[in-house]
């Protein structure tokens, strides 16, 4: 493509965000710089890229269920558009690239397009990510994209995923109907995340505002050290005590060092990664009051036998509950982004696919996670890349009073609603590679949060078309 010729449709990226900050973001050394590195090197200079969905397919070679196939328009792009290592990238001529089913794939093909420094790069992060913290069981989780139907429950998880302040997503459902097997899923899908060490509550390095107390004050003006570690997932049992949620004075410790010391509680292992909740109709109302206060504040302070703490607290709230065994007071739903209901196949087809999946899984898991393997990649970058577009998305004043107008009309109480609704709005958008809400982004947010909520049964049948962006 001549530098003069205008390009068809939207930008590859928008502007301001990933495309200005790619060499910053590569110098980096955290996994999403390597993968987006790594993807770009191996695909912007043949495929037409516009979105995450069009680089996700493009990397792994494969679409999802929740996808559509990328549209390949083989643009070329000129050289250095990107101005990221120009020594990484070979300018020796058109060749044939073909990709295996992970961003990191040994091909001799991407060994060609990525310099040795740079596979160094990629080789020594993911040595360095501390997967400690994860149970063996979520390693072997059965896979997301295996699970037969139940699309809009796995296009709100993903929605989640992009935007952990979305507001929670509850999954409603009988007995053997997915609920816990599409929550555990997710993470397989959550990118690692990059924390101060020795922060007990996941600090974000890029933004000091947020550390626990006491953090800045150990490191006493020094380089920040970081490290790489697995996207926490905490599940809340249901017994859990009151200490054990937010944290309490560790006795034995306290005593050997004569001092107060702090014993962090399952909300400080959550922060910036998920909070799961399995039945959460049967947990004690306490908790669960206790809980959705923490949460909608973002901040835990404990106070408490000569401590005085605050660290952050921002995970996914991701619950599930069994309505014949209970029903979840209004109060509590209300502060719920997104409820949906988990139901069974109805077609012997879908009923077949399902069985065959799980009984593959139970005589061998890692052949049905190998399977799908190559869908799992393609979220998961679909996933990094919305995160970037996040930042830039905006949403029209127009669309914003059409949300409001329809939770009116629907009967909703409140003002959750519409501000949940507008946050899925967003990150759809993202999702898709829009930096701009469209209708259907738009509709989407509405079907999701705010019908449900609606006392009228017939509102999405009686909405008019969404507003575009303006």
């Amino acid at each position: 493509m001549e530098d003069g010729q205008r390009r068809e449709g939207p930008p590859p990226f928008p502007r301001g965000g990933l495309r200005a900050n790619l060499k910053a973001m590569a110098r980096a050394k955290t996994l999403s710089a390597v993968v987006i590195a790594a993807a770009l090197f191996a695909t912007i200079r043949f495929v037409s890229i516009r979105s995450p969905r069009d680089l996700a397919v493009a990397v792994s070679g494969t679409p999802t269920r929740l996808q559509q196939p990328c549209r390949f328009a083989n643009a070329h792009t000129r050289p250095g558009w990107l101005a990221m290592g120009e020594n990484d990238i070979q300018k020796s001529g058109a060749f044939s690239l073909r990709m295996g089913p992970s961003i990191f794939s040994r091909t001799t093909s991407m060994r060609n397009v990525v310099s040795p420094r740079s596979m160094a790069l990629e080789e020594e992060v993911m040595e360095e990510i501390d997967e400690s913290s994860v149970d063996d069981r979520l390693k072997r989780a059965f896979p997301m994209a295996a699970v037969v139907s139940n699309d809009e429950i796995k296009s709100a998880l993903l929605l989640g995923a992009v935007d952990n302040a979305l507001g929670g997503i509850a999954i409603a459902g009988r007995r053997g109907t997915a609920k816990s097997v599409l929550a555990r899923g997710l993470h397989a899908l959550l990118p690692p995340i990059e924390v101060v060490e020795g922060s007990f509550a996941n600090a974000d390095p890029s933004d000091i505002r947020t550390w626990e107390s006491g953090l800045a004050d150990q490191l006493d003006g020094k380089a920040v050290p970081t490290k790489i570690k697995a996207s926490p997932f905490v599940t809340i049992p249901l017994g859990i005590t009151e200490d054990r949620l937010i944290g309490t004075v560790d006795i034995e410790e306290s005593t050997k060092q004569g001092k107060p010391v702090f014993q962090p509680g399952l909300l400080a292992e959550a922060n910036r990664g998920v909070l799961y909740i399995d039945e959460i109709n049967l947990l004690d109302d306490g908790i669960v009051n206790l809980l959705l206060s923490v949460l909608s504040d973002g901040v835990n302070v404990v106070e408490r036998e000569g401590i005085s703490i605050k660290h952050p607290c921002k995970p996914l709230l991701i619950a599930t509950f069994n309505p014949e065994e209970g029903n979840v007071r209004e109060h509590l739903l209300d502060r719920i982004a997104i409820v949906l209901n988990s139901e069974e196949p109805t077609s012997a087809e879908d009923r077949l696919a399902a069985m065959e999946n799980a009984q593959t899984f139970q005589d061998d898991p890692e052949d049905i996670i190998a399977e799908y393997s190559d869908a799992t990649e393609s979220m998961k970058s679909q996933i990094i890349f919305a995160r970037e577009y996040l930042k830039e998305v905006t949403i029209g004043p127009k669309q914003i009073e059409y949300i409001v107008e329809q939770a009116r009309r629907g009967g909703v109480e409140g003002h959750r609603a519409e501000m949940f609704a507008v946050r899925v709005a967003k990150a759809n958008a993202a999702l898709e590679g829009r930096t701009a809400v469209s209708s259907d982004d738009v509709a989407k947010a509405v079907k999701l949060v705010i019908v449900p909520r609606a006392i009228i049964k017939d509102l999405e049948d009686q909405m008019e078309p969404p507003p575009p962006p303006p």
